[in-house]
C-alpha cells in the first residue's frame, strides 16, 4: 500500500460521504436527524477547557468548563486555521465556542429496564455519565463513573417494590467481581442483531486494515477496495515514558466487546478505564484497536500505544473483523484474524 492517498483512494473516501464524518467523531450524529427529536449534548472530557467568543484559540476566552460538565451542542463551526489537523468547533449555545477535541458528543437517552436477563448480556451507557455504586441504592458509595458509549456486561437486574427504580448488576472483567450497580434506565441492552458480523460474504483473507501513523488514519479494504476510513489517535511521548504504536504486520486475533483497562499510577499518567468498548488486540503486549470515550481529538497522537477510535468506528470495525465474537461471549482468542499493517 502507498504511504499517501492515491486519487482512487481519495475518490473512494469521498464516496463514504457524511457517514465518514460521523465515524471520525467530529460531527455529532444528531445533526443529520430531526432536530425536534434529538437533543445533542457535549460532555467535557478534559480536566478543563476554555470557551471562546469565536471558533478560534485567538478569539477572546469568555469562560472555562471542567470535566463532566454537560452543555447543549447547538451547532458546528469550522475554524479558519487551515493548518490545524482538526478545525471543528462546537457552538455551546449562549456560552460560546469550544474546541471539539475535548468534548465528547453525548445524548441523554433513558431506557425501559429489561427485567428478565437469563444470562450475561452486553449493554452500553446512553447518558453522558452514570455513577456505578457498591449496592443498588442512590446513597451507596460510588465505585466508578461510567461514560456514554462504554460497554458493560449485565448479570442481573434488581427490581423490588421498596425500590424507586430498577438497577443492573455489572460484571467487572478486571476484578472478576459482580460488585457494582447502575440505574437500569441508564444502560441499553444491545440486541443480538447489532452484534452480528459484517461483510460475511467477503472471505476473511480479502479483508485488510492499514493504519498510517503519519496521517493518523485508518483505512479498511475488501479485496483492494476501500470500504471504510476514520481518523485515529495512536501512541505518543508522554510525561512518564514513550508509548509509541509499533509498525509492522499484525492480526486482530483477540477480541472483547468490553474491557476494563488499567495500568500505572493514576497520579503519574496512569489510567483506570472501565468498559472500554469494542477492543481488538493485535499484540501479546496489549496493543489494540478500541473505542474511546475520554477524548474526541482524533487525528493527533494521544494514546499509550493503542489505536484510539471513535466509538462508532470501533463498533463497525469490531463487527467487520475476524474472529467473530458470539453475542453471549466475553471474548474470543485465536491464532489469526484480520490482517493489519501499521506504517509510518
Amino acid at each position: 500500500m502507498s504511504s499517501s492517498f492515491s486519487r482512487r483512494d481519495f475518490l473512494k473516501t469521498l464516496a463514504l460521504g457524511a457517514a465518514s464524518l460521523l465515524l471520525e467523531g467530529m460531527i455529532p450524529a444528531s445533526f443529520l436527524k430531526d432536530p425536534h427529536t434529538y437533543r445533542q449534548e457535549g460532555r467535557v472530557a478534559a480536566k478543563s477547557i476554555g470557551i471562546y467568543e469565536e471558533p478560534s484559540f485567538e478569539s477572546p476566552r469568555v469562560d472555562s468548563a471542567w470535566r463532566d460538565l454537560v452543555f447543549p451542542i447547538t451547532g458546528v463551526e469550522i475554524s479558519n486555521d487551515a493548518s490545524a489537523y482538526n478545525r471543528v468547533w462546537y457552538h455551546l449555545g449562549e456560552k460560546g465556542y469550544a474546541y471539539s477535541g475535548w468534548i465528547q458528543p453525548v445524548q441523554t437517552i433513558l431506557n425501559t429496564p429489561v427485567l428478565d436477563i437469563p444470562q450475561n448480556v452486553l449493554a452500553e451507557v446512553t447518558v453522558p455519565y452514570t455513577d456505578a455504586r457498591s449496592s443498588p441504592r442512590d446513597d451507596a458509595p460510588v465505585v466508578y463513573r461510567l461514560y456514554y458509549g462504554s460497554t458493560h456486561w449485565v448479570s442481573d437486574v434488581i427490581s423490588c417494590e421498596d425500590r424507586p427504580r430498577a438497577w443492573y448488576r455489572l460484571v467487572d472483567d478486571k476484578t472478576k467481581e459482580e460488585g457494582y450497580f447502575v440505574p437500569a434506565s441508564h444502560l441499553r441492552i444491545i440486541p443480538e442483531n447489532e452484534l452480528l458480523p459484517l461483510s460475511t460474504d467477503i472471505p476473511s483473507y480479502q479483508k485488510y486494515i492499514e493504519v498510517r501513523l503519519s496521517q493518523q488514519l485508518l483505512l479498511a479494504y475488501e479485496n483492494h477496495t476501500l470500504v471504510f476510513a476514520t481518523r485515529v489517535s495512536t501512541g505518543t511521548l508522554r510525561a512518564n515514558g514513550e508509548y509509541y504504536t509499533p509498525t509492522g504486520h499484525f492480526f486482530t486475533k483477540y477480541k472483547r466487546p468490553s474491557r476494563h483497562m488499567a495500568a500505572g499510577n493514576l497520579a503519574n499518567r496512569g489510567y483506570d478505564l472501565p468498559g472500554v468498548p469494542w477492543v481488538m488486540y493485535i499484540t501479546n503486549g496489549g496493543i489494540s484497536f478500541h473505542g474511546t470515550y475520554w477524548h474526541n481529538d482524533f487525528g493527533h497522537p494521544h494514546s499509550h500505544g493503542c489505536i484510539n477510535l471513535p466509538i462508532e468506528a470501533a463498533r463497525w470495525l469490531f463487527r467487520w473483523t475476524t474472529p467473530v465474537v458470539p453475542p453471549d461471549k466475553p471474548f474470543v482468542s485465536t491464532y489469526t484474524g484480520t490482517h493489519v499493517e501499521i506504517i509510518r
